[in-house]
Formats: structure tokens, sequence, C-alpha cells
């Protein structure tokens, strides 16, 4: 059962809980309510085959996006990477990380399901009949891959590895890897209260009943949850993903694939120095420093990508927006050329760094305040900003 979707007031919201979207409109089925009831993660146990439950904390327990209006339009931002797991999404950077044909269809698979003899027979087939086979390792399919420090680099683990299986000799070997992201957002405050209340009314209506009371208490989906930590989230990342789109240097590597959900891509563009895509013949974009392309096809590649809320299916399906070529040296010119170059031209404007600065000052030592040089003043004047609607006085001689 769909509920139609209605305006809301501004606020952060539990969009979608194990899986299935409970705002801003509520898909309650007979399938979603036994996940919830029974705590199963649909990403995880479509990935193994197998009925998986939600890995999350208590406190977060089944919680994949958080909707917020933090781009001032409301949008779905990851709290799961698993929720980004979607056999579209992940075909898709395997085809574009070993340069594969648009029409190949590559059969991936958890590491961990070569434990069963079945399926490592079933492997040693496909690959005799000339079908592609791609493997992955992650936290829980398989045990995170990560490349060891050295006195002179971090350790640093992935998300997915994926490893490309090859007929040799005889039988599978292992062949190039390539590297899977899924960037999720940090959210202040707490989920806590919100799970809590899920949980109670799963808890109180019967299951026909849930999804209607669900959509006329959607509060329930807010309390505790406080807006995304966009900035520190980039921090975090950004050197992290410079490094990673270098990896495409080693001979054994395919390359990165960064898949960022679109709000994420869109709070970043300031950080990013709001970059210009140039659009490709194949339909997909470019970032690159104006002038320059990799000598031979891009090493890294940047997926946006969003949940179809509107779609009514359960879960939500994922969608592509953009699928962007781009390498680290690309990357680094508009964050740490062009961004910083914005920032400087705003320094000495009226509503810039030393615009607070006098601001700050005018209470204090207001002759100080006022020998403080704006851009608007030109060479020869000084200004601040007027206090409490006075202009200021120039400073005495």
């Amino acid at each position: 059962m769909a509920r139609a979707w209605r305006e809301t007031p501004a606020g952060n919201y539990v969009s979608e809980w194990f899986g299935h979207r409970v705002y801003p409109l509520v898909v309650s089925t007979p399938q979603a309510v036994a996940d919830q009831r029974s705590e199963r993660c649909p990403f995880l146990s479509q990935a193994t085959g197998e009925a998986r439950r939600c890995i999350k904390s208590e406190a977060s327990k089944g919680i994949c996006t958080i909707n917020s209006a933090s781009n001032r339009l409301r949008q779905d931002w990851l709290v799961c990477p698993y929720r980004g797991l979607d056999p579209g999404l992940v075909g898709t950077a395997v085809r574009r990380l070993f340069r594969l044909p648009a029409a190949a269809a590559p059969r991936m698979l958890p590491a961990a399901n070569l434990g069963k003899l079945e399926e490592r027979q079933d492997v040693g087939r496909r690959l005799g009949a000339g079908e592609l086979i791609f493997i992955y390792f992650d936290a829980r399919l398989g045990g995170e891959l990560s490349i060891p420090p050295t006195a002179r680099s971090p350790e640093f683990s992935f998300d997915m590895t994926v490893v490309e299986l090859v007929a040799k000799e005889g039988g599978p070997h292992v062949g190039r890897f390539g590297i899977l992201e899924i960037q999720t957002m940090d959210f202040h405050g707490s989920y806590r209260a919100a799970v809590r209340n899920l949980r109670d009314g799963l808890r109180l209506h019967a299951d026909k009943e849930f999804g209607a009371a669900l959509q006329d208490h959607q509060h329930w989906l807010a309390e505790g949850v406080e807006g995304p930590n966009i900035a520190n989230v980039f921090k975090r990342t950004f050197y992290q993903m410079m490094f990673k789109f270098q990896l495409g240097q080693h001979e054994h590597c395919a390359g990165c694939v960064l898949a960022l959900p679109q709000a994420v891509w869109d709070s970043w563009q300031r950080h990013l120095g709001a970059p210009d895509l140039t659009a490709e013949k194949d339909g997909t974009w470019s970032l690159r420093t104006p002038g320059k392309a990799p000598a031979d096809g891009f090493p890294a590649w940047i997926f946006v990508f969003d949940t179809d809320a509107q779609s009514g299916a359960t879960p939500s399906p994922i969608k592509l927006a953009k699928i962007i070529g781009t390498d680290a040296p690309s990357v680094s010119y508009w964050a740490l050329e062009v961004a910083p170059e914005a920032a400087l031209g705003n320094i000495s404007s009226e509503a810039g760094l030393l615009a607070a600065m006098a601001r700050r000052l005018m209470p204090i030592w207001p002759e100080l305040a006022a020998t403080i040089v704006l851009e608007s003043s030109g060479s020869s004047g000084l200004a601040t900003p007027a206090r409490r609607g006075r202009r200021p006085g120039r400073p005495k001689s």
C-alpha cells in the first residue's frame, strides 16, 4: 500500500527502514512488514542468496537512508553502504572498470560464496563457457581488503574490492582487481529515538495498519535526528579518494569507482570548486583539468546515483544520474586550486573574513576596526560594516 506524496515541514527524517520507504510516503507491503519484523536486510540477502539480518547497531538498526533538506531540497542521504549494493550500479561499475562492452552481463558473487563447493563448480563451468565472472570482498562478504602501511604511506582499506576471474591453465585464476567505494553520510544527533518509535509503532499496530499509522505520524521518524555532517565527511574522505584514484597506475588494478549519492555530490560542489563537467559522446561526463585528458582513458570514475523514491516499488530502485570519468590530478586542480582561489577572493569582500573581523572589533575598539580595508572601499579608503545601523567614522589622525 502506497500513500500519496505530500508536502511536509523542514527536518531530517528516517526515509528507509530495513530497505523499505517510510518517508515522505510509506510503502507498506506484506514483504516490507515481514522484513521489518524479522530485521532482514534486503540488500545483503539479495547479494548472498540467503536471508541476512541488518548488521547495524541497536541504536540505528534498520536505517538505510535519511531524508534531509540540507541542499535546499528534500533528498535521500545514504547512511548504510549496503543500501548501494545494487546489481545495476555494481554491474555498471564493473563494466567501466574492466572496460567491458555495454551489453556485457558479468556474473557477480560475493567471495564468501566460494566456500560452497557447488558455487566453485559453477564458476568453473561458467568460465569454461566463456562467461565473465567477478567476485567481490567487503567487510561482511568475504572480508575487507586493504593495502598495508609502509614507512611512507598509511594503510588504506576498501569498501568493496572486485576481482576478475579468468580461465587459465585449465582452471580459474585471479586476474585484475578494481575498487568500488560507496559514500555514506554522517548525521548529527542520534537515530535512537526514531528507531524506538518505529519499533513501538510496528509492535502496537497490526501489519495492515502499520503503514497508515506511520504515514499519519511522520514526526516519529524525525525525533533526535539532526542534519548531515557534510564538511567533516568531505575532509575525512578527500585524501582517501585522491589516494585511491591513483591506484589505477598499478598493472594489476583496473581503477576505482567512487559512488556518491546525489545529495552528497550536490553538497560537495563548493568543496570541489564546482567543477565544470564535459559531456562525452557515449553519454558519460568527464571531470578534468582544462585542456588536459588522460592519455589512456580514465583510471577513476564518479558515479552519482539516487533512490527512485516515487517509483512505488519496494525497496526503491537505484538510478544512476551521472557517470563521470576523472583522475586524481583533475580533482586536485578543482578542489585545491579553483576552490581556494575563490575563497581568497572572499577574504576582503563586503561579506568576507575582514568584514567579520571588523564587526567583532567594533564593540571592543572601534578605531581599530575602522582601519580594516575592504575591497568595496577601493585602495584609498577604509571601510567596516555598519554597527547597529550606525556607520563608523574614520580613524582619528
